[in-house]
């Protein structure tokens, strides 16, 4: 390897400094020094008859501040005993393991996910080429998200259950509902992105309005298309979680969140909200990677 080569390849410090890895991991020690110190005035309450017991002082204060059964704002370590326990000790097909709840909650992500996107990209198609929806139906769609998901929740729980639909597809039904506005909108935008010039150079080849759909005004709203499902597939997330709370769900995220209220288990808590903040990030980022390799394929750059 010549000089020249070895000077121009980033070293492991510099490309460490100059990414998103160093601001990540500044922040993410910043949150957790500001948690350890929070959890000692939010646990006094609890901690202060153990601590004048066990004759005072700071090092006693820290232990027990930090190491209290059921505290009302747990330290990190105790939500990581509890994600370790719950998550590699318990086999996870058992409604004990943390995986066992997130695959519950994941499966109606993806479908609301699913139905969402082709929800709001079937209503952007249509808005764009009828001019007379853009003005009649654009406002509902704004409308509509005004109205807040936790008095929608459980009206389309209860209507659903009278009729004999349970389980998957109500809660399905109400990622949908949060995630395609998203895609709504982000599409109207991108199918409407193309140049003029460029819809007027269609006609000229006598293009019919499906070709310069497919030819021009979808490869154009792509990028648009992609931000919004980054938004989407959260929202979706969120929307499975808030549609497990009603229900009275024995399995799920919502459901772990519900049993840990009931019973004090902040521990367990915490861990179900770490755990779905890890899954909304990687499912953000599935979409990031199947965004970058559309990209490719499309012929942009790495």
């Amino acid at each position: 390897m010549t000089l020249a080569a070895t000077r121009s390849r980033p070293s492991l410090a510099g490309a460490f400094a100059h990414g998103s890895t160093l601001p990540v991991t500044i922040i993410v020690l910043i949150v957790i020094v500001v948690w350890y110190l929070a959890a000692i005035p939010m646990n006094r309450v609890l901690s202060e008859p153990l601590i004048a017991a066990a004759g005072g002082g700071l090092g006693n204060t820290l232990s027990i501040s930090w190491s209290l059964p059921r505290p009302v704002l747990p330290a990190p370590h105790q939500v990581l005993i509890e994600l370790w326990n719950t998550v590699f000790i318990v086999a996870p097909w058992r409604p004990k393991s943390l995986l066992y709840h997130c695959w519950v909650t994941l499966s109606s992500t993806l479908l609301g996910f699913i139905l969402g996107t082709l929800l709001g990209v079937g209503l952007a198609i249509a808005i764009v080429h009828v001019k007379a929806l853009s003005r009649s139906l654009m406002p509902w769609i704004i409308a509509s998200q005004t109205i807040p998901i936790l008095a929608i929740a459980p009206m389309v729980i209860v209507v659903l259950g009278s009729i004999g639909l349970t389980g998957l597809l109500p809660k399905s039904l109400i990622s949908m509902y949060l995630c395609f506005f998203p895609v709504t909108i982000g599409m109207v935008k991108g199918l409407a992105s193309p140049d003029p010039m460029q819809l007027d150079l269609m006609r000229t080849y006598n293009a019919s309005t499906a070709q310069v759909l497919w030819k021009l005004r979808w490869p154009a709203a792509l990028p648009f298309l992609f931000a919004s499902l980054k938004v989407a597939i959260a929202i979706a997330l969120v929307g499975a979680i808030v549609g497990e709370l009603p229900t009275g769900a024995q399995a799920g995220i919502g459901a772990r969140l519900l049993n840990g209220s009931y019973y004090g288990q902040t521990q367990q808590i915490w861990a179900a909200l770490v755990a779905a903040a890890v899954m909304s990030s990687g499912l953000v980022w599935l979409v990031g990677f199947i965004e970058r390799r559309v990209a490719l394929a499309m012929g942009g750059r790495p």
